[in-house]
């Protein structure tokens, strides 16, 4: 059985006419992960949510891989990862297949120039140092040292941290991550 929670107001049915109180329409939009499969959220906007200003320069994140099909010991000292300034940049993969990435990521600045969104993979960060709030479309969620933030594919979203001194490690799935 599926479990509704809801936020603010929302039209006693789903997938009709919902009026603004000073005119005009809300717009719905349903977001799901995998399609209409799986778990999705049905939104209520004040502005068309395919309202697009600028959509800027493709950036290629995917993994350069060190070895391929090839085993080898590796001593991995996640706290020696570089930092560097901007939150995707920062990224270093350490452990990559066709299911899973896994890696670190060390970002001295909020993401606030721009939105990111991973259209391929549900993301899990783990906070190792830090401090901030991840801000999407549903809402904002502050973490600190020792949280798991969940991010599904397709999320559009930017993170504010509050000090330059901040580790992640992070998990892109290709597979949905459920709770």
């Amino acid at each position: 059985m599926p479990i509704y929670h809801k936020l603010g107001k929302i039209p006693p049915k789903r997938h009709t006419i919902f009026e603004k109180p000073g005119g005009g329409l809300y717009y719905e939009q349903l977001f799901g992960t995998v399609g209409f499969d799986g778990m999705s959220s049905l939104l209520y906007q004040i502005n068309r949510p395919t309202m697009i200003q600028a959509i800027g320069e493709s950036v290629d994140v995917s993994p350069k891989i060190a070895i391929a099909k090839n085993i080898h010991p590796r001593k991995l000292i996640g706290f020696d990862v570089p930092a560097k300034a901007d939150y995707l940049e920062s990224r270093t993969p350490l452990l990559v297949n066709t299911d899973i990435h896994i890696g670190l990521a060390a970002p001295e600045q909020s993401l606030r120039d721009y939105f990111y969104k991973n259209a391929d993979a549900d993301e899990l960060l783990f906070i190792h140092r830090g401090t901030g709030t991840l801000r999407t479309l549903l809402g904002n969620i502050p973490f600190e040292y020792g949280d798991y933030l969940l991010i599904p594919r397709g999320m559009i979203y930017q993170i504010d941290f509050d000090t330059t001194d901040n580790r992640l490690l992070y998990a892109e799935s290709f597979h949905p991550i459920y709770t």
